[in-house]
């Protein structure tokens, strides 16, 4: 039995295939991202001091993947903001998203059947990213898999490579948050719907890396673990312990 053909897989993928990412995913694409700025700690606070960091940190969270996949290409790294259609309507989703009166906006956002929705419109989006950057790569490098890997993987999680220097623009400097030092699983998980900062998979790459990467520290060539030093004629010391006084007094008698 064909599988995909039963569940119509096939004709599901071709039919995504042939949507329109604009406006609407691309909206749902800018709402998300710029909702994961506004949750990020103390964003809400540089949006009413400082506008223009809010917004220029929004658009880092749009267009983050497309700007660093740009810099891998050597391309230049304004290209994507050079479609002003798009950026006027990522503008007008930071707009409403922390500016909109009473917000109305980001409360209708947050609740649970909407941003699953928003999130999953986010994700075809992710997985167009992906295949363009891909593609783009391949055109530039033909026989180079890895290169291709990682333009692809830059423009579908650019967003979240570029946090640091998003946090800068902010001012706020945290390196450790750094996305290859504690990669974030963007999917339809409590991580992205719910808040919440547990990784479904942290078990089994602590298992993972506890059976192929920790070495066992049974033996250091640099550290002497005998209690007893050995003298050059192979002996032990049979010097009476000095710190004991009960030991220097019967020596001194003795003596």
């Amino acid at each position: 039995m064909d599988v995909f053909g039963f569940l119509n897989l096939n004709e599901l993928a071709l039919g995504l295939s042939n949507l329109s990412m604009f406006p609407c995913f691309d909206m749902a694409h800018y709402i998300i991202s710029v909702m994961s700025l506004r949750e990020q700690p103390g964003a809400l606070e540089v949006s009413q001091r400082s506008p223009f960091a809010c917004w220029f940190s929004s658009m880092l969270y749009c267009f983050g993947g497309a700007v660093l996949s740009a810099l891998m290409m050597a391309d230049a790294p304004v290209a994507p903001l050079s479609n002003t259609t798009n950026l006027l309507l990522a503008s007008l989703m930071w707009c409403v998203v922390f500016y909109c009166p009473l917000d109305a906006v980001y409360s209708l956002a947050s609740v649970l059947p909407v941003r699953l929705l928003l999130t999953a419109m986010k994700e075809v989006t992710r997985t167009w990213k992906v295949l363009g950057g891909v593609t783009q790569a391949g055109r530039k490098y033909k026989d180079g898999l890895f290169v291709m890997i990682a333009v692809g993987w830059a423009k579908g999680a650019g967003g979240g490579l570029l946090s640091n220097f998003e946090q800068l623009v902010r001012g706020v400097w945290k390196p450790e948050t750094n996305e290859l030092l504690k990669m974030s699983y963007f999917s339809f998980t409590r991580m992205m719907l719910l808040g919440s900062s547990s990784y479904p998979f942290s078990a089994v790459e602590s298992l993972v890396y506890k059976t192929l990467f920790v070495r066992p520290l049974t033996f250091s060539p640099l550290t002497d673990s005998s209690p007893i030093r050995n003298k050059p004629n192979g002996s032990a010391s049979d010097e009476p312990d000095q710190t004991n006084p009960q030991d220097a007094e019967n020596t001194k008698k003795t003596d």
